[in-house]
């Protein structure tokens, strides 16, 4: 799971979101996202790992973990490759092998 910044060139709404799926160990995007004006599917131009603020770390010991998430704001099903028309939501799931 890593970190993507999207830009959709028909309606030039920008969005970012901390639920894109690569396959592991590069930044190669299984899903894509679809804009929620024109519901075009759009890949990230940029994806970076999840880190925590505090020490710049991906998997970090920090005591209270200061993250560019926002863990209370809802994931947005109907916009998402990986979970639109599923039951379950990768707010959900942690990853394919836990899944299959």
């Amino acid at each position: 799971q890593k970190y993507g910044y999207y830009h959709c060139k028909d309606c030039n709404i920008r969005w970012e979101s901390a639920y894109v799926w690569c396959v592991q160990g590069t930044n190669k995007v299984y899903f894509r996202q679809f804009c929620r004006t024109c519901q075009k599917p759009y890949n990230p131009y940029r994806v970076e790992d999840i880190t925590c603020q505090r020490c710049k770390q991906t998997r970090c010991t920090c005591p209270v973990k200061m993250r560019h998430v926002d863990p209370k704001r809802p994931h947005r099903q109907d916009l998402c490759g990986r979970c639109k028309g599923k039951r379950l939501s990768c707010d959900s799931t942690f990853s394919f092998k836990y899944i299959i």
